[in-house]
């Protein structure tokens, strides 16, 4: 029987990094009706434009489009209660009622097994244009737990499979803000040969619903739980069928045919494709109105067109940027009919091609793994390889013992030679040596089998920061096992110690005098941050490791890291398992999204400088595992990826390829010492002795959103907004005619030297040189 939550599941990145097993519900094949043989005659039929329905006298509903064919039944309704657990119904009585508009609708009092005959379930059904609203109450119990009902549905002649969609609502900051998305349910879209058809609902799980059932959790209100679902009819888009759904005057959807909205040139014009839809009962006559920005601000393309879209209908639209700039391009689509309004956002990227040289030795990678497939996983694996990515931190072999099946395989991995760690969790801390022994034998095993080339043991398990628990049980349950089992198996696989969150020096001071250090290869480490840029390094005598303290900083862990795997010896490796520029939307502990590329950049070059072997970023994408592509504008979980819900590209995936680009093959030399202690600066050198020189100032402090209120509230600026107000004016020495200074996000400018020399302007932001004299500092 399905199985379906007592309460919404919303499992942190330390659950999912833990072995909580997750996968995306994606496509399904619902059951399909054979309809060879004969169907009951129908005692009830509605219609209207666009859908009609059909009841049987055992309530069984059959869903039509508008020229009678058959598309979908609806039979069951399946309830779960504390007591009774998962009860479902069996047959119905159909009677014809009158609607709360004043139409007609069908209404199916069901009947319950015998030992569930106290629960009452009745339906009701009413047609609108190409839309069926439908209701289940449910009540005669005390012990209900709606957020385990289910509905079933089976389809008629279906062409594909049945896919989930989560859908947001793009939003205004009241108080000056950027705009952001908030969850606006999701659809399930049923596919055939001439339209499509949508379940929509406010709230659903896709991981719940099956090929017989789909989630549909009910809300309760006077001891009555109601299930409201609505089935929209049409070829039209998820967003458009929301809007249907829902009875909106507008609604948007945006989209390119480019995945990842990137292009690889500037050559070509970029074309934003918009639906507009309108689910009120009469046409709506809309402003629509386009615009463009690029980084700098400057407006790329700007129009308004005047569009009617019918009711319950859609109109499509495209606008071009005709003359693309290099880099990112900010994008909004707006529609306003009178009060009403309808926003979207996106953006628009070039990322060239490029062939990456380092290979093994590269440090890129990314942290968790590629959990969102979309729009394929060929191109998401092309994506990783035009990025930059050299390896990822999690892969698992099927039928590994955590039972994970989200993220890419390893052997796809290896066909696109992408190098792969693993890291494993669940460890039975306070359990019993036979179930550590057991744990890491199985364990173990998966990581060996996986091809995996370090094994990360655990994940964070130094929580509650900086008390030092669990450290002698840790090395006891898990370490001891796993490396006496990699040695039993003879394989040459590294050994990670759980990455600390924060660089935990006195829980890595309990694991040493356990005898954990000797048992690792590389100390893994999470340097989190808070509104500090990455090059700031408070004493560690004045961390707090409380939510807003100093402890979240990523030089000074970095150092600290440094200093305590010279001090313990071993020739310990340093990675950075997960590295982070957190973007959630106007909240001033987090980066803005401008200074989110800044200090991927600047925690890059920095932790190439401290003799970090690999920095794992996490994520690739928004959202989480458990909820791909949903919002939480206030979770800053949601909002660690390089890339935004959409799947567009954010500044700092742009970032991340302008320092794998840059760093490529580079070799760490020195730290700049400038007469003026606010400049600083780091000099690389690649192979054939070019030097690369990262520059930028501290005349504005190290505190990001400084001017924050007392409240977590902070008005971020946009994307395009340059947030450091003191220029400061350099000349400096170069080795040839011109310098090239390349931009965050890969814009590059070619200054002409003069005299030797080349005047430049350094601010806040890292700016990376090539063509300065390798004493430009004397």
């Amino acid at each position: 029987m399905a199985q379906s939550p007592s309460e919404p599941l919303h499992p942190s990145r330390r659950a999912i990094l833990t072995g909580a097993t997750a996968g995306l519900a994606g496509l399904l094949v619902p059951v399909v009706v054979d309809r060879s043989q004969a169907v009951a005659a129908p005692v009830i039929h509605l219609a209207s434009d666009g859908i009609q329905l059909d009841v049987d006298a055992a309530g069984v509903l059959t869903f039509k489009d508008g020229n009678g064919v058959d598309r979908i039944t609806v039979q069951h309704f399946m309830i779960k209660d504390e007591v009774l657990g998962q009860q479902r119904t069996y047959g119905g009585t159909p009677v014809l009622v009158t609607a709360q508009g004043g139409g007609q609708a069908a209404q199916i009092t069901y009947a319950m097994a015998g030992s569930a005959s106290a629960i009452s379930v009745v339906g009701t059904i009413e047609l609108t244009p190409g839309r069926a609203r439908l209701r289940w109450a449910v009540g005669g119990s005390t012990t209900l737990i709606p957020t385990g009902f289910m509905f079933s549905r089976a389809m008629v002649g279906a062409s594909a499979a049945e896919q989930y969609t989560p859908l947001t609502l793009w939003n205004r900051d009241g108080g000056g803000g950027i705009p952001f998305e908030t969850n606006d349910g999701g659809v399930y879209q049923e596919t055939f040969d001439t339209t499509r058809a949508y379940f929509s609902l406010a709230s659903t799980n896709p991981r719940y619903t099956n090929a017989s059932w789909v989630h549909a959790p009910a809300t309760t209100n006077g001891g009555v739980s109601t299930t409201d679902v609505s089935l929209v009819l049409g070829e039209i888009r998820p967003a458009a069928a929301k809007t249907v759904a829902a009875r909106r005057a507008l609604g948007i959807d945006t989209w390119t045919e480019q995945p990842f909205n990137i292009w690889e040139d500037a050559t070509t014009p970029m074309v934003v494709r918009t639906q507009l839809s309108n689910g009120a009962a009469a046409a709506v006559t809309a402003a629509v109105t386009f615009w463009a920005k690029d980084f700098g601000g400057a407006l790329v393309a700007d129009e308004t067109v005047q569009l009617t879209i019918p009711a319950g209908g859609v109109v499509d639209h495209a606008f071009t940027v005709a003359q693309p700039r290099e880099g990112i391009t900010f994008v909004e689509v707006k529609a306003v009919h009178g009060a009403d309004e309808a926003l979207a956002r996106t953006t628009l990227a070039i990322l060239t091609p490029y062939s990456y040289q380092a290979g093994e030795a590269s440090i890129f990678g990314i942290s968790n793994y590629a959990w969102l497939h979309e729009p394929s996983v060929a191109a998401v694996v092309g994506l990783l390889q035009k990025i930059g990515v050299r390896r990822v931190r999690i892969a698992y072999a099927p039928g590994n013992p955590m039972g994970y099946t989200a993220g890419l395989s390893p052997q796809i991995l290896d066909g696109a030679g992408i190098d792969h760690n693993t890291q494993l969790g669940n460890i039975p801390i306070d359990g019993t040596p036979a179930e550590g022994e057991a744990w890491a034998f199985t364990n173990t095993s998966s990581a060996i089998a996986s091809g995996a080339k370090y094994f990360e043991v655990g994940n964070e398990l130094n929580n509650p920061w900086m008390q030092g628990l669990k450290a002698q049980q840790y090395v006891d349950q898990a370490l001891a096992h796993v490396r006496a089992q990699l040695t039993n198996a003879g394989s040459s696989m590294k050994i990670l110690n759980a990455g600390t969150g924060g660089m935990d020096f006195v829980w890595i001071e309990n694991l040493k005098n356990a005898g954990g250090w000797d048992l690792i290869d590389g100390l893994a480490i999470h340097p989190g941050r808070g509104n500090f840029t990455p090059d700031y390094a408070p004493d560690p005598a004045e961390w707090d490791p409380g939510a807003n303290g100093k402890y979240w900083n990523f030089l000074g862990s970095l150092k600290k890291a440094n200093e305590i795997i010279a001090s313990y010896g071993g020739n310990k490796e340093l990675w950075l398992t997960e590295a982070y520029a957190c973007t959630r939307p106007n909240a001033w502990w987090n980066d803005t999204l401008r200074h989110a590329a800044e200090n991927v950049i600047l925690s890059i070059a920095l932790a190439l400088s401290q003799n970090v072997r690999g920095v794992n970023w996490y994520q690739l994408h928004d959202s989480v595992l458990f909820h791909p592509q949903e919002a939480d504008p206030a979770n800053p979980e949601y909002h660690y990826g390089l890339m935004n819900r959409d799947a567009s590209a954010k500044p700092s995936l742009l970032a991340f390829a302008t320092a794998a680009r840059a760093f490529d093959q580079a070799t760490f030399v020195r730290e700049f010492a400038f007469a003026d202690p606010e400049i600083h600066g780091l000099q690389f050198v690649n192979p054939d002795g070019l030097y690369l020189a990262v520059l930028w100032s501290r005349k504005d402090g190290y505190i990001l959103n400084a001017d924050h209120g007392n409240t977590s509230y902070y008005a971020t600026p946009e994307a395009w907004v340059d947030p450091w107000p003191t220029k400061t004016t350099m000349t400096l020495p170069a080795v040839g005619s011109s310098v090239r200074q390349v931009d965050v996000i890969g814009n590059e400018t070619v200054m002409p030297a003069v005299s030797g020399s080349v005047q430049l302007t350094l601010d806040g932001a890292p700016r990376l040189f090539w063509g300065l004299a390798a004493d430009c500092d004397a």
